[in-house]
């Protein structure tokens, strides 16, 4: 979603004014509905800056990547409701309501919940929580995939995105099979949420098959990125920018197989080289 703003451009040493897409972003209001103790219980859970469109996939990635539900069967339903607002004319409230509130992790709704869907686990001891959540690591083997897949899913990503060529100002997450074939993506002004929403669309799809699979991303790569793909059991990501630290040593832990910095002819391996063919 964009929209057209006039700006004052310079360039071949002079000024003209045009007209430029700019990426829309706007706050999205995240809330729960769910039944405890035979009561029902509304959650406002999180304020995320987001460009409209693909909400409903936001939300499904977001509750599963934070494993406040363990199975997205367990979601009734995603709805948006009140006023439009704004001059984009659109609804800024969304509403999911779960139905079966055995698998919902209550206590981490009490306990600490988001005001940010970007901020991950932070605020916790990183990866000391994480292990709480997530028992399994990734498939330290599998898939395998050729150096000549990596350094094209790049630009096979920016090829299947809709709004980066018309605006320049939106990131993008991808979901591959080993072979190099784009299966699904999702944009949005946010790296995570994008990366959300691209989790969200697969799993309502049953399209995630972490032996067969890798995620790209259009930026760098950071630890709540990482946690994300993590709960999928996804077992290979990449970046077109850099790694964090923090990232790298939760690629670790986990075997996750983390590349980054990649161009046309060049890449980095951070961790767990046993799932890249060199040869």
């Amino acid at each position: 979603m964009n929209s057209k703003y006039k700006v004052l451009k310079y360039s071949s040493n002079k000024f003209e004014n045009i007209d430029d897409l700019i990426s829309i972003e706007e706050p999205l209001e995240i809330s729960l509905k769910y039944n405890e103790s035979n009561k029902w219980i509304n959650q406002s859970l999180s304020i995320t800056m987001r460009t409209p469109g693909d909400d409903e996939d936001l939300v499904r990635g977001f509750l599963y990547n934070e494993q406040i539900i363990k199975n997205i069967d367990d979601i009734d339903s995603i709805e948006s409701y009140g006023d439009k607002v704004g001059q984009y004319n659109i609804q800024n409230k969304i509403l999911a309501t779960l139905n079966n509130s055995e698998n919902v992790n209550i206590s981490k709704i009490k306990r600490d919940f988001l005001t940010n869907s970007s901020c991950g686990v932070c605020g916790k001891s990183s990866l000391d929580a994480l292990e709480i959540i997530k028992k399994n690591k990734t498939n330290p083997l599998e898939p395998k995939i050729k150096k000549e897949v990596i350094v094209k899913s790049p630009d096979t990503l920016r090829k299947g995105q809709s709004e980066f060529s018309k605006t320049g100002g939106i990131h993008a997450s991808g979901l591959f099979n080993s072979n190099g074939e784009l299966v699904a993506v999702r944009e949005d002004v946010g790296r995570h949420n994008a990366l959300d929403k691209l989790i969200g669309c697969a799993l309502k799809s049953n399209q995630i098959d972490p032996k067969n699979q890798f995620i790209t991303c259009s930026g760098r790569l950071n630890f709540e990125l990482v946690q994300k793909v993590l709960m999928t059991d996804i077992g290979i990501m990449i970046g077109v920018g850099a790694p964090t630290s923090l990232a790298i040593d939760l690629a670790n832990k986990f075997d996750i197989t983390l590349i980054g910095f990649v161009k046309r002819d060049s890449f980095n391996i951070y961790t767990n080289n046993k799932k890249v063919i060199v040869d």
